[in-house]
Order: C-alpha cells, then sequence, then structure tokens
C-alpha cells in the first residue's frame, strides 16, 4: 500500500512538454543557422567533434533529474505492513437531505452548505468512532460506508450536491431505512443516525423505517435546517441567480422547515432534536448525546509504519544532474570509435 504526501506538486509534471518542446525549437533553430552559414556536410566537417546524439542524452536526463526532483516533493509513503487496533466507539451513519429545496438561502450561505458545516464539525469532535454516510432527496443512496478514515469522510462530504441523485423531493422513510440498514449484521457496537434535513417529506410515512431503526436499536438525532418562515429556491448558472423555482401555477415556490415530522422522528428512537442555526449549540448537543451513549469495543485493520521515500527519488534526482554535469556534448572517445550511433562515414 502506498500515499501521495502532496500531490499538488505533481503538477510540475506539466512542465514537461514545454521543457520539450523549447529542446526541438531551439534545435530546428541551429540546424536553420547552420544552414544559413554554409553548406550543412562543410559545417559538419569544421565541427567534427560535435554529437548528435549527446545533447538529446543530456535533455533526456534532465528530464529524468526533473521527474526525480517532483516525486520526491510529492513524498510518496509505503505501507509496510497491517495493524488491527482495537478501539472504543459507536458507529453513527450520518443522513444528508440533498434535494433542491436544501438551496434555500433563509439560512448562509445556504441549507446544503450549513448542513455539510455542523457534519464536519460533529465529525471534528469525534473520538475512535466509526462514521458513514449516506444522502437522500426522493430517494437514499450511499456515499461512504462505515469506516473510521475522517479524511476521506471529509472529502466526499464535500462533494456532495443537489444533482447527485436525479429522484427529487424528498423522502425521510428511504433516509432511515438506508441508514439503518448501513451498520453491520450483528454487530454489536451502539448505533447512531444523525439525519440533518429541512423536515420537508414527499414520501407516504416514515414510521414503518423507525420501527427498522428501533429494531436493531439505532437512536436517530435529527437537525433541522432552515426557518418556519421559509425561502425561495434559487435557480443559478454560474453563481448568478437568474430566477426561482416555480409550482404548476407559476408561483414561487417557498420551502418552510418542518420541525414537526423532525421532533416525531427523533422522539420515536429516543433520539433527539436540535435546531441547526447556531452550530456550537448542535455540537453540544451531539456531543452530550454521545457522551450518553455506552461505546463498544471494535477491531479494525489499519496501514501501519507508513515509511517516506522521498529521499530516494532526490538521490536519483542528484545522480542524474551530477551526470548531466560530466556529460559533454563533444564526441566520447571510445564511443566514437564503436560508431553506435553512425555518427562517422564509411
Amino acid at each position: 500500500m502506498y500515499e501521495l504526501d502532496e500531490k499538488k506538486y505533481l503538477y510540475f509534471l506539466a512542465i514537461i512538454p514545454i521543457i520539450v518542446l523549447f529542446f526541438l525549437l531551439n534545435l530546428y533553430w541551429k540546424t536553420k543557422k547552420q544552414r544559413e552559414f554554409g553548406d550543412i556536410e562543410l559545417v559538419k566537417k569544421l565541427s567534427p567533434d560535435k554529437s548528435i546524439f549527446k545533447p538529446i542524452l543530456k535533455i533526456v536526463v534532465l528530464l529524468f533529474a526533473f521527474v526525480c526532483i517532483v516525486i520526491g516533493l510529492v513524498n510518496p509513503k509505503i505501507g509496510t505492513k497491517l495493524e488491527t487496533v482495537k478501539r472504543e466507539g459507536i458507529d453513527v451513519v450520518f443522513a444528508i437531505d440533498i434535494s433542491k429545496s436544501m438551496l434555500a438561502e433563509d439560512v448562509a450561505p445556504n441549507r446544503l452548505d450549513k448542513s455539510k458545516q455542523i457534519v464536519s464539525q460533529i465529525i471534528n469532535q469525534l473520538g475512535s468512532d466509526r462514521i458513514g454516510i449516506v444522502a437522500y432527496a426522493g430517494s437514499a443512496f450511499p456515499v461512504l460506508p462505515i469506516t473510521t478514515d475522517y479524511g476521506v469522510a471529509k472529502m466526499y462530504l464535500q462533494s456532495m450536491n443537489t444533482d447527485m441523485v436525479s429522484s427529487q423531493g424528498t423522502s425521510l422513510e428511504d433516509a432511515i431505512r438506508m441508514s439503518a440498514n448501513y451498520f453491520d449484521k450483528g454487530n454489536s457496537t451502539n448505533k447512531l443516525i444523525v439525519l440533518i434535513s429541512d423536515g420537508e417529506d414527499h414520501s407516504e410515512g416514515f414510521e414503518g423505517a423507525i420501527e427498522e431503526a428501533k429494531k436493531i436499536k439505532a437512536k436517530i438525532i435529527t437537525i433541522g435546517v432552515g426557518t418556519e418562515k421559509g425561502g425561495p429556491i434559487p435557480i443559478k448558472r454560474n453563481g448568478v441567480v437568474e430566477s426561482f423555482k416555480r409550482d404548476q401555477n407559476d408561483e414561487v415556490v417557498v420551502t418552510k422547515l418542518n420541525t414537526e415530522v423532525l421532533k416525531q422522528i427523533g422522539k420515536g428512537t429516543k433520539g433527539g432534536y436540535v435546531y441547526g442555526s447556531n452550530t456550537k449549540e448542535v455540537l453540544e448537543y451531539v456531543k452530550k448525546a454521545l457522551d450518553n451513549i455506552e461505546k463498544t469495543e471494535f477491531e479494525t485493520t489499519q496501514i501501519a509504519d507508513f515509511q517516506s521515500q522521498f529521499q530516494w527519488f532526490l538521490g536519483f534526482a542528484f545522480l542524474f544532474l551530477m551526470i548531466d554535469v560530466f556529460l559533454l556534448e563533444r564526441k566520447t572517445g571510445w564511443i566514437n570509435k564503436l560508431n553506435l550511433f553512425n555518427e562517422k562515414k564509411a
């Protein structure tokens, strides 16, 4: 197993085609000037020790050195072994509403971005708990399976948007069912579902889904995002609002926070509900809830002892640069005698 520490430096490799292009242009310019100076064969006789192959070899050596320096900056790491680590915690699944109503800007910057901020802050205060992410609108789908890699979880979290699902509307029933089925079967670890939504529900009912969550002894904490006054759903192009979503009667749709539904879900699983306008209050509420849930010991497999390998590539880069310094553009005597590159006339 391996990982790249600083992937951003890989963009420097895009310079290689530019270097090659400049080298070819310079070669063309030199050949052109030689032709202007006189007969090309005569010019070659005036400089018999000039090698045709050496300049190409030097640029290749320099490019190898450059690639090694870039890889050294990236700092590849190799994991030398797998370790099974015992940890204590609970399994937490975040169910995040990504329906179009979450684009409403009655909370800043909008409901969906506010939800991401809340989930990210909750992840920051977790200890050794395992987490998963589910997204839902008219239907629910998995985003990230249960994991202890919080960095990857945040990466997937930030990539979530309302275009990820074609089925619009909001089905809290599907969200709860998917989240409940997300946990490992037969796992004794305590389970928590954190459901973030504006509470608008277009499904027939969620009572059956709540019963499924209760069967696996999963509590649900609901977080309401939005305002009871509500707001329109903007339609943007290149970040600029062009219009607002309208209904069949050409009236601007106003989406409002439905706290009653979210409170009912939280109460049904002995979890709870918290209003998401104040991130600090949400974090305190969730932290208190987590502290009241008994932690369970579980095992997780991790790659251990990642060793940095940058020194090897910097060493090779230094070697190639030294070769380039001692690699002259004139012909090498013993190679010239062998005539490997057919540089001497018969």
